[in-house]
């Protein structure tokens, strides 16, 4: 049994303690740390039977009973706590993204080549582990489209954040965007060699006092040559829409949002289905759970994360890439990012 800390009790926080106390049986959360934990996230966490709860994460990264990590702080204390327990001999499970400065993620990066032993690191990208994009990549492997030629990727959320957290967040390109910057590469099986964005604020004047913009298209070249096409908007009014397309010399392969049931009315007035679910926390729970699995599964096995490091990686640099296309309004090549 894989002995887990939890730091930090926000949302995502609680997401980790809910999954890992219901979904995956080979490891147990015995610590949860946070400085500032709301009497929810504490009741929740003993409701669950977590023996250990704290206001400082060194007292985890201290327990020599604790094995893994999960990092779940807010995102400019990610690299230096994951450094903190790299070197206390600890497993990390770090929630996206590592750090927006990619000379931090290189410090990280340093730090397990210096470990001297080989200690797992993952980077939260969950929808890799959905069931939904979980089929397209499927799809592909098995050769059913054939060579992939295109790749299209929306992803719109259903209401909007406050000014405040775009501040914090890095922005679009780097807190909701880097997700589908992940999803290209995963379903292409490539790399991202150059992206073009266009952006707007359409949707709230705040955040563009705030110096961001809610609603974006990215287009990209792959590596192997594929054709790729991210939309983003701030807002869909309707609920969370997250869907996908891979176009190949063989066919095409999508799919489709996730809805409450499939059930459709159909009246003389129209024809009538169910919107799509709400937000990440109901689409997404099966695959924090999957991940989190992955993960403990990669430690018992002595195997390395499907999203490791460099991945947490190329995606932040990518993004960067996005923000310097908007602001100089051009195609910006990735390797114009460097990484250190």
């Amino acid at each position: 049994m894989i002995q887990v800390g939890i730091i930090g009790a926000g949302r995502i926080g609680q997401v980790h303690l809910r999954g890992i106390a219901s979904g995956v049986p080979n490891a147990c959360i015995r610590s949860l740390a946070d400085p500032t934990i709301s009497p929810q996230a504490e009741q929740l966490a003993r409701s669950l039977g977590v023996q250990h709860i704290m206001p400082d994460y060194h007292d985890i990264i201290d327990d020599p009973k604790i094995d893994a990590i999960i990092l779940c702080s807010p995102t400019d204390l990610h690299a230096k706590i994951s450094i903190e327990a790299i070197r206390a001999g600890k497993h990390v499970f770090c929630e996206k993204p590592v750090d927006h400065e990619l000379s931090k993620i290189a410090l990280v990066e340093t730090a397990l080549k210096n470990a001297g032993r080989n200690l797992k690191y993952q980077v939260g990208f969950n929808r890799r582990y959905d069931h939904n994009f979980l089929a397209l990549r499927k799809a592909v492997l098995e050769g059913k489209i054939g060579d992939v030629q295109f790749i299209r990727v929306s992803s719109r959320d259903p209401q909007v954040p406050h000014a405040g957290f775009v501040k914090s967040s890095g922005g679009l390109f780097l807190d909701m965007m880097i997700h589908d910057l992940d999803m290209i590469r995963y379903l292409s099986g490539s790399e991202v060699v150059e992206v073009y964005a266009q952006g707007a604020v359409l949707i709230d004047p705040a955040i563009g006092e705030a110096g961001d913009v809610d609603t974006a298209t990215v287009s990209a070249r792959m590596e192997n040559g594929a054709l790729a096409l991210i939309d983003n908007s701030r807002q869909a009014v309707y609920g969370y829409d997250q869907r996908a397309e891979v176009f190949g010399s063989k066919g095409c392969v999508q799919n489709a949002n996730d809805l409450p049931s499939t059930m459709v009315v159909s009246t003389v007035e129209g024809i009538v289905a169910e919107k799509p679910l709400w937000f990440f926390l109901e689409r997404y729970m099966d695959s924090y759970r999957a991940e989190v699995r992955a993960f403990i599964d990669s430690i018992e096995n002595d195997t390395e994360p499907e999203v490791g490091i460099a991945d947490g990686r190329r995606t932040i640099q990518i993004a960067l890439a996005c923000k310097k296309s908007l602001d100089e309004n051009r195609p910006v090549r990735i390797d114009e990012i460097p990484i250190h």
